[in-house]
């Protein structure tokens, strides 16, 4: 395995097939308010690209174009909130998209353990670990702890989707997974419009 630390932008020539795994790092969890530091990315062969940006120069043509590329299925855990970074700061609407959170909920319905790090337990036996998680993503220079946090988000992502996808297709849901994933994008641009907790089909 592999990490490949960027500033800025993806290298020309980087080929990540029809699914990637994506994640991204912010300073906290409020788009409007915490500026996203870290994009990273994988084939799901091992490898981890991850882009660091300066909070200045958002204008990383290389990723903007994998994100809007309708041919590469963008690959997430939790893709609401990654869409909706990306929406703000790369000014990108990121489709089509995969989110293994949502596909846990639709199939894992005996549990209400949705994280990735209870993904990676039960569903492919892999202990992950989330210590890095709460840190300073903003840093001129980020730790190797805090690299390879950033890559494990990402490089298990293929592995996960293979197990949920069987498990959709057992319960009969693969079209509603696929619905839930189409509406992401609307879904995050309401969570930046300023419809967060909002659920706007609700009756009241």
């Amino acid at each position: 395995m592999t990490n490949h630390l960027h500033h800025g932008d993806l290298p020309d020539g980087l080929d990540f097939g029809s699914v990637v795994a994506v994640d991204s790092e912010t300073m906290g969890l409020i788009p409007g308010r915490d500026r996203l530091c870290v994009v990273q990315l994988s084939d799901g062969k091992g490898d981890a690209h991850l882009v660091k940006f300066d909070g200045e120069d958002y204008a990383a043509p290389n990723l903007r174009a994998l994100m809007e590329n309708e041919n590469v299925v963008k690959l997430f855990h939790f893709a609401r909130f990654d869409v909706a970074v990306m929406m703000m700061y790369l000014e990108v609407e990121t489709y089509p998209v995969y989110c293994t959170k949502i596909a846990s909920k639709l199939v894992r319905t005996y549990t209400d353990r949705h994280g990735l790090k209870d993904l990676c337990r039960e569903l492919i036996s892999l202990d992950i670990s989330k210590k890095e998680q709460s840190s300073d993503w903003g840093a001129k220079e980020l730790t190797q702890a805090q690299i390879d946090y950033a890559a494990s988000d990402v490089l298990h992502l293929h592995a996960l989707k293979e197990v949920l996808d069987k498990m959709l297709e057992r319960e009969g849901r693969i079209d509603l997974a696929a619905a839930c994933f189409e509406f992401l994008p609307a879904r995050a641009a309401l969570d930046l419009a300023g419809w967060p907790e909002t659920d706007i089909f609700a009756h009241s």
